[in-house]
């Protein structure tokens, strides 16, 4: 180890002039603190843009056609553009529910729990596949009347309809559920 150099007693006199008054820190060191920057809601934002042109075009979407077969609803107070975009799966589906073979209390509670849980994920879509009833002795479908039922009666559905074909067609919908508080 060499020892440090020692300065000129001139040197340090002219430092001390040049440098003035000094009283020592009590704290020399700061912990550095990462600033983040307030998220941009991109998606949210890219959905309202796409709503607002949806409103003033004049785009036809052979979804939008009833054939009798579709579920559809919508809360009082949701635009219909909402509706359509829903209709069209343009909403991130953030889970699915498969009630096929269940019968109808088991799809109830199955229900209730799946809705639970989504809400307490905060999730804005689902999708919920009833089935179309074909293998039903009743001959008709039975759960897509009851989840139709079952979904009017919450309050925390804003509005439901049948899915694209790819999604399952009339044997599943779309739901878009309220944001939390």
């Amino acid at each position: 180890m060499s020892k440090p150099p020692v300065l000129d007693p001139l040197d340090r006199e002219l430092f001390r002039r040049t440098v003035g008054a000094v009283r020592p820190l009590r704290c020399d060191r700061i912990d550095p603190v990462a600033l983040r920057a307030t998220p941009i809601p991109r998606f949210s934002l890219a959905d309202e843009r796409q709503v607002l042109a949806d409103m003033v075009s004049d785009y036809f979407e052979p979804a939008d056609l009833e054939t009798g077969e579709e579920l559809y609803y919508r809360r009082e107070g949701v635009q219909q553009a909402v509706l359509r975009k829903l209709r069209r799966g343009q909403f991130q589906v953030g889970a699915v529910l498969d009630l096929h073979g269940m019968t109808a209390a088991a799809a109830r509670d199955a229900l209730a729990v799946f809705l639970q849980r989504a809400r307490r994920d905060n999730l804005h879509c689902v999708r919920i596949i009833h089935g179309k009833g074909n293998g039903s002795r009743h001959r008709g479908p039975v759960l897509k009347q009851k989840i139709n039922h079952w979904l009017r009666q919450r309050d925390e559905i804003l509005a439901f309809c049948s899915a694209r074909a790819v999604d399952g067609g009339t044997g599943a919908i779309y739901v878009l559920l309220r944001r939390k508080r």
